[in-house]
């Protein structure tokens, strides 16, 4: 994990309790002795999220509705903490702090991680947009009850599920950078047979339900859409193109090796002026974030002058 992360070591459940005495019901010896949660049971998950929201980020209030996606944190904080340092090389290697960053979290979902890891990890400031009402919703109710995210966290509804950028970025808005977790699958069979192979991985029990369980949850505008992220990721890039001027970087997280092939395709069929690729490690799994910017590096460099300053 990245150096900055704080969820690099084990789990201290006995801290995590502390912060979160619900936890507690959840926690169990793995096969080697040590306290665990049950990574299968969607509520052990829940609880260890908000646990981990509370004592690390001060997030007292956070919920997600049933079967809404229910992220692993860690993985989340790396991309966050990958992203500072990507602004940071156009800013001689200092990171840029507090409301003078603006984001855009691109899906920000119920549960409205990003914005929450970034507000209090570096003070940014962040607009999320979501195209599911409910969603969108939740992510507002957990904004009002945490003091801490007010004023920093601008939730919008995308009303239009085609466009990704278009009736969310204002008029002369800029952003300093544009996070995604894209819907990786391409329908919804697809990601209920991708959440068997995970049920499977995790070691749910057999069932004779014809619905898989989701032990990180996820509705159909999280877990898949037409083209999955490989179809995502290219509308993504072609729609950047009109804010060449007004994003310093885009980027999205991509979960198969094929998609950054095709990522690469894309975006020098567009005249992306840099194109840089995040790998990011936790435990047996790799991902990677994929970057791009229309500016060169004197631009960005301006730009970091004009508005970290």
């Amino acid at each position: 994990m990245h150096p900055r992360n704080p969820h690099a070591a084990r789990y201290n459940f006995a801290q995590l309790i502390g912060a979160s005495p619900e936890l507690a019901a959840f926690v169990i010896p793995n096969p080697t002795g040590d306290d665990s949660i049950d990574f299968a049971n969607p509520a052990a998950v829940k609880a260890l999220n908000r646990a981990l929201l509370k004592q690390f980020y001060g997030v007292a209030h956070w919920d997600v509705p049933a079967g809404y996606l229910c992220p692993p944190i860690p993985g989340r904080a790396d991309y966050i903490h990958n992203a500072a340092d990507l602004l940071a090389a156009d800013f001689g290697g200092v990171i840029p702090r507090d409301k003078s960053v603006h984001v855009l979290d691109v899906g920000v979902g119920a549960n409205c991680v990003y914005p929450i890891i970034g507000t209090q990890a570096y003070g940014w400031r962040f607009v999320g947009s979501e195209v599911d009402a409910v969603a969108l919703k939740s992510a507002r109710s957990m904004v009002a009850a945490n003091p801490g995210l007010g004023g920093r966290v601008d939730l919008r509804l995308q009303t239009h599920a085609a466009y990704i950028f278009e009736g969310i970025v204002k008029p002369r808005e800029e952003f300093d950078l544009v996070l995604c977790n894209p819907p990786f699958h391409t329908s919804a069979a697809d990601a209920a047979a991708g959440s068997r192979k995970k049920g499977r991985n995790l070691g749910y029990a057999k069932t004779k339900s014809a619905e898989p369980l989701l032990n990180f949850g996820g509705q159909n505008t999280e877990l898949w859409c037409e083209g999955g992220e490989e179809g995502f990721l290219k509308r993504m890039v072609t729609q950047s193109v009109p804010l060449a001027s007004r994003v310093l970087w885009f980027s999205s997280l991509i979960s198969k090796k094929e998609t950054l092939r095709s990522a690469h395709y894309f975006l020098g069929q567009v005249g992306a002026a840099e194109v840089k690729v995040l790998d990011m490690t936790q435990g047996q799994k790799v991902s990677r974030v994929v970057a791009w910017t229309f500016q060169e590096e004197a631009q960005r460099q301006a730009w970091a002058e004009r508005r970290w300053k």
